[in-house]
């Protein structure tokens, strides 16, 4: 598995309902790194997931190039998993069933039918098998939808601020265990959202897009060791930099006490 992505020159663009032309992305030029988490960040209807689903094949560019290790990417496969940001899982399928659904739709089911188990348990939901979405909470859905992303090997995982409508602790959670599986299967990912502590928690890279249209304003790397401490100085500091480069401040000063 290697999962290296190249996008070179890539253009999108929409028509309105008023039949005006809207570019949405603008001429986007990044490699990433097999193994690589890299975030996507920047003002809301930048293009952001927009980019997401050139990568994932649903949709296509007007002009340029994406390719996975070599090869141009020109539809949906079963390389680049998905992760959306509602758990999009099937009501009327327990949880087993919605994450062997894939498996079962590509025949391959009989030969990896023990590695369903295998991401159950990995998810943290083993005892949940025969249970329906219904009957779970928001975080135990998205892990379920986190299993169904990774049971068939993807190369890429692709999350579409999968973790936004969770609580703060339920989506911290969720977080190491997004990091934990990516260390294990050494798995590039590619996440958009909005969250600035989020990207920096998990990524090596954050990709700081411009408003419409979009284009890449600065790439940021994260040289912080891990596991990552949301209160340490240099993380703050980050923090405040991206900020800053979205226009919302995050100047840091000095605090000085007077006792």
């Amino acid at each position: 598995m290697v999962g290296q992505i190249s996008i070179d020159n890539a253009v999108k663009k929409f028509t309105s309902v008023d039949g005006e032309e809207i570019v949405a992305l603008n001429g986007i030029n990044l490699d990433i790194r097999p193994g690589e988490f890299i975030s996507l960040i920047g003002p809301s209807g930048c293009g952001k997931s927009t980019l997401l689903r050139l990568i994932a094949g649903l949709d296509f560019p007007n002009s340029g190039v994406l390719t996975l290790d070599g090869k141009q990417i020109k539809k949906p496969d079963c390389e680049r998993g998905f992760m959306f940001q509602n758990h999009t899982l099937l009501p009327w399928l327990n949880i087993y069933d919605n994450i062997a659904f894939g498996l079962k739709a590509r025949k391959i089911y009989k030969e990896k039918k023990n590695e369903v188990d295998e991401y159950i348990e990995l998810v943290g939901l083993k005892g949940f098998e025969k249970s329906y979405p219904h009957q779970l909470s928001g975080g135990m859905c998205q892990r379920a939808s986190l299993a169904r992303a990774l049971v068939g090997h993807p190369k890429v995982l692709l999350l579409d601020e999968p973790l936004g409508a969770l609580d703060a602790f339920t989506r911290m959670n969720i977080q190491d265990e997004i990091l934990r599986i990516r260390e294990e299967h050494n798995m590039t990912m590619i996440m958009v959202t909005h969250d600035v502590d989020e990207a920096i928690y998990l990524s090596d890279r954050v990709v700081v897009m411009s408003a419409r249209p979009a284009k890449i304003e600065k790439i940021v790397d994260i040289e912080l060791p891990r596991p990552r401490a949301r209160s340490n100085p240099e993380f703050l500091r980050y923090r405040a930099e991206v900020l800053k480069m979205l226009n919302y401040g995050g100047e840091i000063r000095e605090v000085e006490y007077y006792l």
